[in-house]
């Protein structure tokens, strides 16, 4: 087989060009949601934009040390690198700072970092060597309790942070589990479950369990009757049921009061246009005003006149949905889930098990 004439030869160029104009829209946008015309906006790492200009420089430059270091130096750290993670993510508990009502951030003078950033890379890598490691067809339970145990501890520490929009990332793990085997049956368990939450919050519960009773009846019918097939609708009857009934009391004792909020209000069970709901309302007049092509670079009132809090980072579609439209946010979304796509397709291609996990996750 023909060897690469140099390390540069095996960079993918259309993961570079879905990937720059990204960056390139995320920084356009950044200067945007900031722009102020009475203020020289000449560049200034102290302004959201020069930052993450900054970022992205190292970003690059941590990129190129990655291309030009052997895979193998990074396959060798793995565990080393999870254990330091997992180290963090406990000591953030004890001394971290509260930042948006979670205890995830360290401070160090003016320098502040995120653990449970740096635990998704560390899973991921951690995840794709144990695969890798297993030489064999068929992956046993205990090779899979392993597994779920290096996910799920990440996870679990980071819900301890009170940092739940962080943890769920940690969901996108199914999808690597998928590709080296997890059956779908279980995906499809997670799909009902998710489903019947949201029902049990919208409905009432006893209209709910009514509608599932009387599913199960209709299968009942229609099926064959059998004794274990009666036997596991029951069951499966049953434990929905239970499900139903306890949703409330989980929400209501598990959840943090802002968690709850926003749960309620993107539901529509509550409004709140001046509280916990102002975000989602304003962001909706942002993007909605924007029309079929936008208002124009630097011409969003919503963006210009701080109507959205925390524009330049959570609520940065606002501003891409204002100033460049329906057509505008299009294209971002199309150029975003092609880069996913195209990282993918190179997943599939790598020859060892370990790259092409680790390209899934």
């Amino acid at each position: 087989m023909r060897r690469a004439k140099n390390i540069f030869d095996n960079i993918d160029n259309v993961s570079i060009l879905l990937y720059g104009i990204l960056v390139f829209l995320g920084i356009v946008n950044i200067y945007a949601s900031q722009y102020n015309a009475d203020t020289s906006f000449a560049f200034d790492l102290s302004s959201r934009y020069g930052k993450q200009i900054l970022f992205t420089g190292v970003a690059a430059f941590i990129a190129f040390l990655i291309v030009i270091i052997d895979w193998k130096f990074f396959y060798s750290l793995t565990y080393l690198l999870y254990a330091v993670v997992i180290l963090l993510l406990i000591g953030v508990l004890f001394r971290g700072a509260m930042t948006g009502g979670a205890t995830s951030w360290f401070e160090l003078g003016s320098f502040k970092f995120q653990p449970s950033e740096f635990a998704k890379f560390a899973t991921a890598l951690a995840v794709a060597k144990y695969y890798n490691n297993i030489h064999s067809k068929y992956i046993s339970l205990q090779d899979k309790l392993k597994t779920y145990g290096i996910i799920l501890l990440p996870f679990l520490l980071i819900i301890l942070q009170n940092d739940l929009g962080t943890a769920l990332v940690y969901a996108s793990f199914v999808l690597v589990l998928y590709r080296e085997g997890l059956s779908g049956n279980i995906l499809i368990f997670g799909l009902i479950v998710g489903i019947l939450f949201v029902l049990s919050l919208l409905l009432d519960q006893i209209l709910l369990v009514s509608i599932l009773s009387g599913i199960a009846f209709i299968i009942f019918l229609i099926s064959r009757k059998r004794k274990k097939e009666i036997i596991a609708l029951g069951g499966i009857l049953i434990a929905s049921m239970a499900f139903v009934l306890s949703v409330n009391y989980m929400f209501d004792n598990f959840l943090a009061p802002h968690h709850k909020a926003r749960i309620n209000i993107l539901l529509g069970k509550k409004i709140d246009a001046h509280g916990a709901g102002y975000n989602l309302i304003q962001s909706k007049i942002a993007i909605g005003s924007g029309g079929l092509s936008g208002k124009g670079f630097l011409n969003g009132t919503q963006t210009r006149f701080d109507f959205v809090p925390e524009q330049s980072t959570d609520f940065i579609f606002c501003t891409i949905g204002e100033e460049w439209g329906f057509i505008g946010s299009l294209f971002f979304v199309s150029v975003f889930i092609g880069l996913l796509l195209r990282i993918l397709f190179l997943a599939e291609r790598q020859r060892s098990n370990f790259s092409r996990i680790y390209g899934y996750s």
